[in-house]
Parts: structure tokens; sequence; C-alpha cells
């Protein structure tokens, strides 16, 4: 197993290429501010973002707190990564993360300002003290299950109404990178509207899908998510609220699970009722 490092001050943008970096130096494994990442999912470890003092969370960032680095040992372990890259404010913070881990001397040492320039670090800096952003490098949809207290950035959406707005978040936001190996990923509101009529037509006793809408939920210019409503055709002799309830369960949870997009709504009216002849 070899490992690298990634190595530049706090927020100069270094979690936000790490995926680049990765992708460019074979790495399949990433530790960054107290996780250790596997093939773009979080298999171990606990962040050092989500703690509420800067002290707990460079103690965090080191596996130093409790049991932190004996839970992440033997994830590397069981996951074997072949490279892992390591993330660090410093060449002293990536030895001694690389030494409390138990890993390989670090075979190469990447510093930020060979891979961004000054204008790219400076705006980096910007966004994380002016506007809170901190970025975790998997996908929205591996996000949710680890910080459910945050805000976390949806996937970007073309709007149909309007492609101007822009998006703030609050100072504990923690958004992904808007980009994978392979380009940017935009869902426009027709792929929602298509995944939900197809899950609703799915059940059996749902005889008619119609009317179905997608609203974003504003407040000021900051998307909030989804807000989903349709309306529907039943087959007669079925309990219409056991069956609507089913059906804004697996409607939500389906958009979430394809797009990584946050539901809030899913708003089903009962249009008629089919009987068969």
């Amino acid at each position: 197993m070899d490992v690298l490092a990634l190595v530049g001050p706090s927020g100069t943008g270094k979690s936000h290429r790490a995926l680049i970096v990765a992708h460019k130096h074979g790495a399949d494994a990433i530790i960054d501010d107290g996780i250790l990442i596997k093939d773009g999912k979080i298999v171990a470890g606990h962040s050092a973002k989500k703690e509420q003092s800067k002290i707990m969370a460079v103690r965090r960032a080191i596996f130093i707190l409790p049991g932190h680095a004996e839970e992440v040992r033997k994830a590397i372990e069981k996951v074997s990564p072949h490279r892992i890259l390591v993330l660090g404010t410093s060449e002293n913070m990536v030895h001694k993360i690389a030494k409390i881990l138990q890993l390989p001397a670090i075979a190469q040492i990447i510093h930020i300002e060979d891979i961004a320039s000054k204008a790219e670090m400076e705006k980096a800096r910007f966004y994380r003290l002016k506007q809170g952003k901190h970025i975790i490098p998997v996908p929205t949809i591996e996000l949710k299950p680890h910080f459910s207290g945050y805000l976390i950035d949806p996937l970007q959406t073309l709007f149909k109404r309007s492609s101007t707005r822009r998006r703030r978040l609050g100072e504990k936001s923690i958004v992904r990178p808007v980009f994978s190996y392979y380009g940017k990923l935009s869902i426009d509101d027709n792929v929602v509207e298509n995944i939900v009529r197809s899950e609703m037509k799915r059940n059996h006793p749902i005889n008619k899908v119609s009317h179905i809408q997608v609203r974003h939920l504003f407040v000021g210019d900051e998307d909030r998510g989804l807000k989903i409503s349709c309306e529907v055709v039943l087959s007669y002799g079925n309990h219409i609220p056991t069956l609507i309830e089913q059906a804004q369960k697996r409607v939500r949870e389906c958009v979430e699970y394809m797009t990584g997009m946050i539901v809030h709504e899913v708003d089903i009216g009962v249009k008629a009722l089919y009987v068969q002849a």
C-alpha cells in the first residue's frame, strides 16, 4: 500500500481538489478531516467538521481522540486500499496522521501551491471564511446519512423557469464538489417527473398518474429542496389512506436515492376511482 499526501493551509481548496488529485495519482482512498473515504464512500471515522470547537476539530483530524484511530486502522485493514491520499495543513500533520494510523511512510507530498493558482486559493479561502462553505469529497447521497444535521448542497439542477438563482449556504453548511471525474452533472425537473411517474405506475392499485409538478422551495435565494405534487386515479376497493402513504414514501425515497436531491413534501391528490366493469 502506497501513501501520498496533499498539504496546504486551511481553506485553500484541498478537499475541493482531493478527487482530482486522487484520480490523477491512482489513489482509491482518501483520509480527510478524520474520515476514511474509499471509492467515493465514507467507510470509517468521524469528521472534524462536526466538532463544536477548533481544538476538538484538530484532535479529531489527527486521530488522537479515544478509539478514533483504532476504528480507522481496522477499516483500512478491511478494505485494503491500493493507495491512500492523506490531506493535511502541514507536512508535520500528514506525517503524524500516517504514524498514528500505522501507515507506510509517505512516498510523495503534493503541495496545494503546485496544483492551484494564488487566485484559486484566495477564492477558496473567501468561501470558507465569508460563506462558511466546507467540502467533503464524496457524493451528496453518501453525505446524507453521515451529516443529517447539516445543510447539504443538493446536486446542481437545470431550472425550468429560472436559471439565474444562486445558492447561499450558512456557516455550518457542507457542500460536495460540483464535479466528478467525468464532468459536471445537471438534473432537469423532467427527470424527476419521469421518476415519479415510473414509481407510481409500479403500484398496481394506481391506475393513472397526471399533473406531476416539481417545485423548488426557496428561502430567499437558497434552494432548500423539492416539493412534488401529482394527481392519481385509483382502482376501486383499496384503503386509500394506506395506499397514498405508501406511495408518498416510495416516491420520496426513490427520488432522493436516484438524484441526491432532498424531497420535503410529496402531495398526492386522488382525482377519481376506477371501477372495472
